[in-house]
C-alpha cells in the first residue's frame, strides 16, 4: 500500500524580516517620519513583512493605534506581522488588531569581518534554515558621483534606534557560489564572507554578515554586514544593481545608476554613516 504524503508540515524557521523600532506612541509623529523616510523607496518595500519592536515604549501607559499604523504601513508596501516586546496591555492591543506576538526581544549581534580562508567552497543554504535579521534603516547615503542623499531624513535624536550588541556570531568559512544567481533566489552567508563567480540577475538577493565579492555583473541586490558590521564592503565587476546595502545603510537605484559608475567595477563601503560607492582602483 502506497504511503500518503502528509498535507502539511509545521516547522520553526528563521525568516528574513525587517524590524521597525517604535520609539513613540505619537502616531502623527511616527507616520510623518516614516512617510519622509520611505516615500522614495516604496518599490523596495513590496509586500514586505515587518515586525514592530515595542521595547522602547513598554513603560508607556498607552498603546499605539495599531490598526491605523498597519494601514499606513500597508500604503508603503509593508505588512506588519507582529510585535516584539511591549507591555502586557500593548501586546493585548496588538493581538486585538490582528498582529502576532514574537516571544523574545530581538538581539542584534555585533559582527566583525570574517576572514577569507582558502578552504573548500560553501553551499547555498536552504532559505528556510538560514535567514538574516536585517539591520534597521535610517542612515545617510551618498555616492562618489555626488548623487543627493535620499536617506538622511530623520533627525539623529529621533531615528529608530537599534539595540545594543550583546552576542558574538559564529564565524564560518567563506561561501563561494560558482554559478549564476537566478531571479527570486536568495543566498545568505551567515557569519561569513560571500564570493559569487556568476552573474547576479535582477530580482536575486545576496546577503552576507561579512564582505561580498561579485566577479560578474550585479543586477539584483547585495546586502553586506547584514548583522551590523559597518566595516563590511561590497566589490563587484559591473554595477547594474537594484540595491546595495551595508550595515543597514542602503541605496536604491530607482532613478538609475550614475554614468561614471554604471557597468563599471566598483566597491561600496561606509565612511562614518555615509555609504560610498566608488570605482575600483586600476
Amino acid at each position: 500500500m502506497a504511503l500518503v504524503e502528509p498535507a502539511f508540515k509545521l516547522k520553526i524557521a528563521n525568516l528574513s524580516l525587517f524590524v521597525l523600532y517604535v520609539n513613540t506612541t505619537d502616531m502623527v509623529q511616527l507616520k510623518k517620519q516614516l512617510d519622509l523616510r520611505f516615500n522614495k523607496t516604496q518599490v523596495f518595500f513590496s509586500n514586505t513583512p515587518v515586525a514592530l519592536d515595542l521595547s522602547a515604549i513598554a513603560n508607556f501607559n498607552v498603546s499605539p493605534d495599531f490598526a491605523g499604523l498597519m494601514s499606513f504601513m500597508l500604503d508603503h508596501g509593508m505588512h506588519a506581522t507582529g510585535v516584539v516586546g511591549g507591555s502586557a496591555e500593548q501586546r493585548e492591543a496588538a493581538v486585538q488588531s490582528g498582529l502576532g506576538l514574537f516571544s523574545d526581544t530581538i538581539v542584534r549581534p555585533a559582527v566583525q569581518t570574517a576572514s577569507i580562508p582558502t578552504t573548500a567552497p560553501g553551499i547555498i543554504p536552504n532559505a528556510e534554515d538560514n535567514q538574516p535579521e536585517l539591520p534597521g534603516l535610517g542612515l545617510a547615503i551618498k555616492t562618489a558621483a555626488g548623487e543627493p542623499n535620499n536617506c538622511n531624513i530623520l533627525d539623529p535624536d529621533t531615528q529608530l534606534q537599534k539595540p545594543a550588541s550583546q552576542v558574538l556570531p559564529t564565524f564560518r568559512p567563506t561561501m563561494i557560489i560558482n554559478k549564476p544567481v537566478r531571479t527570486g533566489q536568495r543566498i545568505y552567508a551567515e557569519g561569513a564572507n560571500l564570493v559569487v563567480l556568476g552573474v547576479v540577475n535582477a530580482g536575486a538577493e545576496l546577503i552576507a554578515d561579512g564582505d561580498i565579492h561579485i566577479y560578474a555583473p550585479l543586477r539584483g541586490r547585495a546586502i553586506a554586514g547584514a548583522q551590523g558590521n559597518e566595516s563590511a564592503r561590497i566589490f563587484m565587476q559591473s554595477l547594474e544593481a537594484e540595491l546595495i546595502s551595508i550595515a543597514g545603510c542602503f541605496k536604491v537605484f530607482e532613478n538609475g545608476i550614475p554614468e561614471n559608475l554604471r557597468g563599471k567595477p566598483v566597491q561600496a563601503h561606509l565612511d562614518c554613516s555615509d555609504l560610498i560607492i566608488e570605482p575600483l582602483l586600476s
